[in-house]
């Protein structure tokens, strides 16, 4: 159903209040007025730069001295109000008890008079003002079939001014198109136009650019960050278990397993110490199963405004599901819900985000698959452990000796450094109790030392280095074993 249609059963349905939050309020506009014509509506539209206009602005008939949103408003109050009255950023004014009562007397007309009034906000309106009495309405990101067509016309329209010469193949377009999804169409339009705006050409040498400048936005945005993931399988220490639970879910991805009767695998959730290896393993995941990784933090989410918090993670899950197929990577997800464990500790913001978050991950369609780390079991609330919400549960302890004798081969190598020449069962003797984070940061710490030495790294350097260094075993010994005995029975070992 398209955005269009999604508005006209609201109406259709008597809806009196429709509240709409988009940064796209031309895109709102535009669909509004069809809605309208086809519904044989008359329309007032209402800003605060120009007042009440009868019909759209770039045509429509002004009237005099409604600037004033208590003006504007008592105006549709006193004249017709069986139309529609569309209001545009008017949330900053419904603090003042004068508008607010205003637009409740308004849409009470409205109800009774068969009319609506559709509120249209770039930031979230006060819950407090239009709660009961509006229904909510999210537009949708743009397609690949219309991400085509915004291609084709920003194109069209940037030739018309200054010549443009476009050569891309059905293919290129495709890519394309595929390295615009998740973006709004002004961010799509205006990545288009920043991809010809120097030499007046778009060919397929701009794919990569485009894809930069998705980047740029995204990390600009601050809800979604792309994350590079050339980690691979087997760059990752131990986790059998999991690896083979990966490998035999890689082929579900297609349109044969879902005829089959198996439907994409939605999530899993992995507990364990910090620097155990959790967080390679979102990496590795995006790798094995070619799709781009991309990490949602709660933390940007927070926002000191009423609603925003709330608006920011449907945004950010929308965004998720128009970029799909792709892995949405939470790390520490007991950070960013925590409170949701607790009761009126933020005045339930978290607890609401929390059930946002939950709603989602039981009812979305796209192809997007959640991996969500954890270190404190403590501060997850228990509804996220219940059975269904992921595939599954790993639980990620501490390395064994042939693990960390794996992981010294691993970062020795990676750091230009011959495995062979070290003592390897030494160095897994000694580190009984490190993590694979833990492992990594003594063998650094050791280059440090010869670095500034003779050159040559030693399993001696190495060794000194695990020995000044006590592990979180150590220190977090409490609550590690807390940890343990939990995921006992409740969790799949890795391993």
């Amino acid at each position: 159903m398209s955005d269009r249609e999604a508005i006209a059963k609201l109406l259709a349905a008597r809806h009196a209040c429709i509240s709409i939050v988009t940064d796209e309020q031309t895109f709102a506009l535009e669909n509004l007025y069809r809605v309208a014509i086809d519904m044989g509506k008359d329309v007032r539209e209402w800003a605060i730069s120009r007042g009440l206009t009868v019909g759209p602005v770039t045509n429509g008939r002004g009237i005099k001295d409604t600037e004033d949103p208590a003006s504007a408003l008592a105006y549709h109050l006193k004249h017709d109000a069986s139309g529609m009255l569309v209001l545009l950023d008017l949330g900053p004014h419904l603090n003042e008890p004068l508008v607010s009562r205003l637009l409740y007397d308004c849409v009470e007309r409205a109800r009774h008079l068969k009319g609506h009034v559709v509120l249209i906000d770039r930031k979230e309106p006060p819950a407090e003002a239009i709660e009961g009495m509006s229904t909510r309405f999210d537009l949708s990101l743009p397609d690949g079939a219309e991400l085509a067509d915004i291609v084709r016309d920003t194109i069209q329209r940037e030739n018309r001014q200054q010549r443009v010469e476009a050569k891309v193949s059905r293919e290129g377009l495709a890519m394309i198109v595929r390295n615009l999804l998740g973006l709004s169409r002004r961010q799509a339009e205006q990545i288009i136009i920043d991809s010809i705006s120097e030499d007046r050409r778009l060919n397929e040498g701009d794919i990569s650019r485009i894809l930069a400048r998705k980047r740029q936005m995204l990390h600009r945005d601050g809800l979604l960050q792309y994350v590079e993931s050339p980690a691979d399988l087997s760059e990752i220490a131990g986790f059998k278990r999991f690896k083979k639970w990966l490998e035999l879910r890689r082929d579900t991805l297609g349109a044969r397993a879902l005829k089959f009767g198996l439907r994409p695998p939605r999530g899993v959730l992995m507990l364990g110490v910090p620097g155990a290896g959790k967080s390679m393993c979102a990496r590795a995941v995006a790798t094995a199963w070619h799709r781009p990784l991309l990490r949602l933090d709660p933390g940007v989410l927070y926002d000191r405004y009423i609603g925003e918090s709330e608006r920011r993670l449907r945004e950010a899950l929308q965004q998720a599901e128009a970029m799909a197929p792709i892995v949405l990577w939470i790390d520490e997800i007991e950070k960013g819900f925590a409170s949701a464990a607790a009761h009126n500790v933020d005045g339930g913001l978290s607890q609401r985000m929390f059930g946002s978050l939950l709603t989602w991950m039981q009812d979305h369609t796209a192809s997007v698959f959640l991996f969500a780390t954890a270190n404190n079991i403590n501060a997850l609330p228990a509804e996220l452990l219940r059975k269904g919400r992921f595939d599954e549960i790993f639980f990620v302890d501490m390395p064994t000796p042939e693990i960390r004798r794996r992981v010294f081969e691993i970062h020795l190598a990676r750091l230009n450094q011959d495995p062979e020449t070290f003592d390897l069962d030494r160095l897994t003797s000694v580190s009984n109790g490190f993590t694979g984070a833990e492992i990594e940061q003594a063998v650094v710490s050791a280059l440090h030392t010869a670095f500034a030495g003779d050159g040559k790294v030693t399993t001696a350097m190495i060794e000194e280095a695990i020995a000044v260094s006590p592990p979180l075993s150590v220190t977090m010994a409490e609550d590690i074993d807390e940890l343990r005995q939990w995921a006992h029975n409740r969790c799949v070992p890795v391993d």
